[in-house]
Parts: structure tokens; C-alpha cells; sequence
């Protein structure tokens, strides 16, 4: 697959949108923390070289890229809790951190374009779902780097008062000394209780002490 583009950009602004926002959202997949998505709106005249799909780059380069995206476009970030994710589970609760970093772009956008193949419920505008979309379209590149970013340093900050299960290195990810210092130091608060590896150890611990 090649580059992403600003193709899908334009083809929405040919039926009339006028504010095109890209949405994606990093930390599906991890043991804990939140998960968290950005929104986007890429200004035509002034796109940061080398967007890409934040999962191709160094974390020093997606850093740089970030910095420079939030210089140049609007941005919107939203967060949902992990206690949201073991209530309405992770797919819900990625798409209410979109709608919320929907919710917080400085401009209201009258077309949005999501990475997967899911429109979250609820959206007051036009929305459209693009498979792979941060290796394809621009300003969902833009968000993958954003929500990627803004996530790391959340993690980073969470390894300092949970530390030993190394979230600073692996982002909550399940490495193996993540599980392995989940099978020895425990389940902390920012764990996902209803994710497998979790919620295993807590019942073996109930069935302990039962």
C-alpha cells in the first residue's frame, strides 16, 4: 500500500463539505489505560510533510509530526476511561472517545471520515468509515498520530504510579513482562477488568480467597 492521500478529502468537499475532519483512535488492544482518539482537520495549504500511519514511524518521529499537526490543524481530542470500557466494552467505547474528540475540534465539521468500518452512533454530521484508513487518507493519518501520541504520554504518566508492568516501554500493551508483572504485582485500578488475561487473574485470585 502506498501513502496516504488527500483524495477522500477531496471527494467530500465535491459534494459540498466544507469542514472535513479524519478520526482515529489508539489503545484498543492494551491491558490498561484509556482508550483515546483524535480528530482532525487538515488545512490544504498547509499539510505536515510525511503523514503517515503512526503504527510506519519512530516514536521521536511521530512526536515531531504531532507537534507539527498541532501547529497547523484544528484538533480535537477525546478520551474514554477504563471504567467506560468494562461497562459498554472496547468497540463502544472507542467510538464514544471519537464522538468526543468530534466534540472537541474548535470548528464543527459537516463530514467526518473514520478509520475502520464502523460509524459511531449518534454523530450530527456526515460520516464516513474507511478500512485502513490512517495508511490511506490523510487526515486520518494525522489523527492516528495525534491519539497515538497523546496516549504514550498518558501511559507514561500511569507507569509512575503503577511501576514495574514497564506501561512506559509497552504503553499497557500485552508484552510479556507486562503479564508477567501482572501475574506478580497484581491487577492495579487503571487495568481492564473485562480484557481476558485480567480478568482471568482476578478470578483465580477470587477463587484463592474464596
Amino acid at each position: 500500500m502506498g501513502k496516504p492521500d488527500f483524495l477522500f478529502e477531496l471527494a467530500a468537499r465535491a459534494t459540498g463539505a466544507a469542514v472535513i475532519a479524519g478520526v482515529d483512535e489508539a489503545g484498543r488492544g492494551p491491558l490498561a489505560g484509556p482508550v483515546t482518539a483524535a480528530a482532525v482537520r487538515l488545512h490544504a495549504d498547509r499539510i505536515p510533510p510525511g503523514l503517515n500511519d503512526s503504527k510506519q514511524m519512530t516514536p521521536a518521529w511521530r512526536r515531531q509530526l504531532c507537534a507539527l499537526i498541532l501547529a497547523t490543524a484544528d484538533v480535537g481530542i477525546g478520551h474514554a476511561t477504563v471504567e467506560e470500557i468494562d461497562r459498554i466494552n472496547i468497540l463502544r467505547a472507542s467510538h464514544l472517545a471519537m464522538c468526543r474528540a468530534i466534540a472537541a475540534l474548535p470548528v464543527v465539521p459537516d463530514h467526518v471520515l473514520i478509520d475502520g468500518n464502523m460509524v459511531p452512533r449518534g454523530l450530527s454530521c456526515r460520516a464516513e468509515a474507511i478500512i485502513s484508513g490512517d495508511a490511506r487518507c490523510l487526515s486520518i493519518a494525522a489523527a492516528s498520530i495525534v491519539a497515538k501520541v497523546t496516549r504514550d504520554r498518558i501511559m507514561v504518566d500511569l507507569a509512575q504510579q503503577h511501576p514495574g508492568y514497564g506501561w512506559e516501554r509497552n504503553a499497557g500493551y500485552p508484552t510479556k513482562d507486562h503479564l508477567a508483572a501482572l501475574k506478580h504485582l497484581g491487577v492495579t485500578p487503571a487495568h481492564r477488568r473485562s480484557f481476558k488475561p485480567v480478568h482471568k487473574i482476578l478470578y483465580q485470585d477470587a477463587s484463592v480467597t474464596s
